[in-house]
């Protein structure tokens, strides 16, 4: 009895050290979990901004190349030679200038023979004429029946219709052989020469490009929301990257009517004078057309406001979490990349610009930009 005993106490004693362990197994592995750190998202000094008061003029700004308000392909119209060029590129031209000619002897030819042909015409039409007035006469006088009176009538009328055809003929030829003149359309200067003295041409073939940069354009397109704001005749600012630091004054000059189906975008066309000829068609060029008066506004950078519509937002940093913050987005300012914010955000919060989307409620940590080294402090002297 007593040995039984004392093998319940032993079976007691090692269930108690048993649950005593898993006990503490427990403990530590909820403490262990407990230490693991909570993640958090680094982000760059250049990844935040912070709302700031500034003034801002309302504006649509376009970017692309210059281009000339007047260009035009000068082509050959008719087969030929190229012979007489007299200009290359570079070369000023005035309204209707001889540039070169096209030595086609065929189509002189034909010129040269239409122009016979009506001189023969008026000398037929000429003895027509005599042969009826003397019909006419012996009819009168009974010497001539009725019958060879009407055949004269008929003779003359021929002749009339054969003037008639010749002197069309002739002025068709006349014109194709005017077309062997190369002439330019309008003043302006040679952009482009795409052939030589002596060389054989086809009709059709681009010749010489002839342009006007009196007035350069900057073509380019803005949204629809954006597009009821512009109208020509406004004043444009552009800025050169060949000229730093300059700004150039010019106008609105044409809105496109309909918008693109497939981006939703509309056409705008700014022109910029250019007298002198100082600015060159191809330079690359911002304009921006100001379409109200300068105002103080709170702004952010275009890239912190996110969403569309109704669902525009910004992502804010309050501590060390984000928030994400409906807002109201007013004036943009395109060529300074910033955009008004009406509501919904206060001046000095940070918010985020980098892309990609950070998940409102993440732990975030912004990296301070690296500071330059001190200078070594010189050694002391003993």
């Amino acid at each position: 009895m007593n040995g039984y005993s004392d093998m319940r106490r032993a079976a007691v004693a090692t269930l108690l050290v048993l649950g005593a362990a898993a006990c503490g197994g427990g403990e530590g592995e909820a403490a262990e979990t407990a230490k693991a750190p909570e993640k958090v998202t680094v982000l760059g000094a250049t990844d935040v901004a912070a709302a700031e008061m500034t003034e801002l003029a309302a504006g649509v700004a376009l970017t692309g190349s210059l281009e000339p308000f007047r260009t035009a392909e000068v082509k050959a119209q008719v087969p030929g030679v190229v012979r007489g060029l007299s200009v290359d590129r570079g070369s000023g031209v005035r309204a209707g200038q001889v540039l070169a000619r096209i030595e086609a002897a065929g189509i002189q030819s034909q010129a040269a023979g239409a122009r016979s042909g009506v001189a023969a015409a008026q000398a037929q039409l000429s003895l027509a004429q005599r042969q009826l007035e003397s019909a006419r006469t012996l009819y009168q006088a009974g010497a001539m029946s009725e019958l060879d009176f009407r055949a004269a009538e008929a003779q003359f009328q021929a002749a009339q219709a054969q003037l008639a055809a010749a002197r069309s003929n002739s002025t068709g030829a006349a014109e194709q052989a005017g077309r062997t003149a190369v002439t330019a359309p309008f003043a302006g200067q040679v952009s482009v020469r795409t052939v030589n003295e002596g060389e054989a041409v086809n009709p059709g073939q681009t010749l010489l490009t002839v342009v006007n940069s009196q007035f350069l354009e900057l073509r380019g397109q803005v949204p629809v929301d954006q597009a009821n704001l512009v109208r020509p005749g406004q004043p444009a600012e552009f800025t050169l990257t060949a000229f730093p630091g300059q700004t150039f004054t010019g106008t609105v000059a044409r809105v496109d009517p309909v918008a693109d189906a497939g981006t939703r975008q509309v056409g705008v066309t700014l022109r910029l004078p250019n007298e002198g000829g100082q600015l060159i068609a191809g330079m690359f060029a911002s304009g921006r057309v100001v379409t109200a008066g300068g105002r103080q506004a709170l702004v952010v950078p275009s890239a912190a406001v996110r969403g569309q519509g109704a669902d525009q937002h910004v992502l804010v940093l309050q501590g060390d979490s984000v928030v994400r913050r409906a807002v109201t987005p007013g004036a943009r300012d395109d060529a300074r990349g910033v955009v008004a914010i009406d509501s919904g955000l206060q001046a000095g919060e940070q918010v985020i610009v980098s892309p990609g989307m950070v998940p409102a409620g993440s732990k975030v940590r912004v990296q301070a930009a690296a500071a330059a080294a001190p200078a070594a402090a010189p050694a002391k002297e003993d």
